[in-house]
């Protein structure tokens, strides 16, 4: 076909798609409404919160305050949590609270190059995720390495590969007692290791398990460029914990002022239709009964705008 015949041939078709509007709005039409119908779930705002961060003397005056507030997950540190099963399950018996994350509570650290250590976290971590699955919870937080944890395993590939590995066999364990681990990146003052949700994600893909998952909190996402753009690149496949503290001193959120703005990353969860929980982690300057009764107002007027 030469030059001419092309331009020719070119008119003739949009003269075609000219004369059939009728034809183009009927196809807009049947891709809206399929896109419409393949929608996921609208993303609920399910607020929890750590043991340690609620006030209250006993487990139960802990819970009742929780309950009041309409808060309906607590996450308990991971430390003896063998020995508290019976205990916690009967406090939230009959109670619109159920366990949401463990936050860690191991010995040791995975990426140990002393095998002595990282033995003792083979053996502590399957305690807590015993628990965690006897307790119905979501799963038990961890981290690769601190920054103080040395001596470590160096920042290479195959240290990378090392870790998705041990991961695997990790979160077969826990689909085995239905929970999961959820990796947790931290910003660089912290951890060198993991610092982006991203790299979580990505991470969770290579480990090649469905019982490994990953979580963003809000005050280590400063690392991030974007809450949104964080969340969205691990999805509801991978996104199994958020926890939320001010964005300035790590307070309760609203001590911050308008540095505390959550939105972007409450919309991102919205979209996707994420199911579980946003949790405090974070201290506070105040009484502690109002600056968390002011924070959990904060977060549901947030997620209204969102």
């Amino acid at each position: 076909m030469d030059r001419k015949q092309f331009i020719n041939r070119s008119l003739l078709g949009m003269a075609a798609l000219a004369a059939a509007p009728s034809l183009a709005v009927s196809c807009a039409a049947k891709s809206g409404s399929k896109g419409k119908a393949d929608n996921k779930a609208q993303g609920v705002l399910n607020i929890s919160c750590q043991e340690g961060v609620t006030p209250g003397e006993s487990l139960n005056e802990k819970l009742d305050f929780l309950e009041s507030l309409g808060v309906v997950g607590f996450e308990p540190g991971g430390r003896g949590l063998g020995d508290r099963i019976t205990e916690l399950q009967d406090a939230l018996k009959d109670r619109n609270i159920k366990v949401s994350a463990i936050c860690a509570g191991f010995d040791g650290f995975i990426l140990a190059e002393d095998p002595a250590v990282k033995e003792s976290f083979d053996t502590t971590m399957r305690q807590i995720i015993d628990a965690a699955g006897a307790l119905g919870s979501t799963g038990v937080i961890m981290v690769p390495a601190f920054n103080g944890q040395k001596p470590c395993k160096p920042h290479t590939l195959e240290t990378r590969d090392f870790l998705c590995e041990q991961l695997h066999e990790l979160g077969e364990y826990a689909q085995q007692h239905d929970t999961t681990i959820i990796l947790e990146p931290l910003n660089r003052k912290e951890a060198f290791y993991l610092r982006l949700v991203a790299d979580a994600a990505a991470i969770c893909r290579d480990a090649d398990s469905a019982g490994v998952k990953c979580m963003g909190d809000f005050w280590h996402m400063q690392e991030e460029t974007s809450d949104y753009g964080a969340f969205m690149s691990a999805g509801t496949k991978y996104l199994q914990h958020v926890h939320i503290a001010s964005r300035g001193r790590r307070l309760m959120p609203g001590e911050d002022g308008e540095k505390d703005n959550y939105v972007d990353g409450f919309k991102a969860l919205k979209e996707m239709g994420y199911q579980n929980y946003v949790s405090f982690e974070c201290g506070t300057k105040g009484d502690r009964k109002e600056t968390l009764t002011a924070a959990v107002n904060l977060l549901r007027s947030q997620w209204e705008q969102a």
